[in-house]
């Protein structure tokens, strides 16, 4: 049985590509695409960045892909050198306020907003050694959860004290009933 006859190809949109969340087949749809050109095909550790819209993000696509994934316009793929840069840390850069403020400043159109490739070329991405990079991304991972374990974690306490609270007032409340 081929890709199409298995319901079509799994294709990455505009909406699919935020900024640090990897792009994983669990969440992909299908499509039927007939004769898709190579270059429009991702397998893992490309970069796929979003011209279009705001905010430009940049996706890492997951290296755990079972099968060849489609890009759909006007998406583009990075294809980094993996000796010179790891994929997360240039998505990392291009995510970065500062690469946000650039693109902000060179952005086009009016209805929506697009940013030329030329532009996203012109991108300067300081590259230190790779161990260094990978450092980098895995202290903003870090961070990145933390703050999810945080937020989680007042989320909990509100609940708790919601919860507590009432009870007290229903225990209050009981109290005046008796006497």
């Amino acid at each position: 049985m081929d890709v199409a006859e298995a319901g079509g190809t799994l294709a990455i949109q505009m909406r699919d590509v935020h900024a640090d969340v990897d792009l994983t087949a669990d969440k992909l749809l299908r499509y039927v695409l007939d004769d898709l050109p190579e270059r429009y095909m991702v397998r893992g550790g490309e970069v796929i960045f979003r011209s279009r819209g705001a905010p430009n993000a940049a996706a890492v696509v997951s290296h755990k892909l079972t099968e060849p994934v489609a890009i759909t316009l006007p998406l583009v793929i990075l294809r980094p050198k993996v000796e010179f840069v790891l994929p997360d840390y240039l998505a990392w850069v291009i995510n970065q306020p500062q690469a946000q403020r650039y693109f902000d400043s060179e952005a086009q159109g009016t209805n929506m907003r697009m940013i030329p490739k030329a532009v996203l070329e012109q991108l300067e991405v300081p590259l230190p050694d790779l161990q260094t990079q990978s450092l980098i991304v895995s202290v903003h991972k870090l961070a990145k959860r933390e703050g999810s374990l945080l937020r989680d974690l007042a989320d909990r306490r509100e609940q708790l004290s919601s919860i507590i609270l009432a009870e007290r007032a229903r225990d209050a409340r009981q109290k005046e009933l008796v006497q």
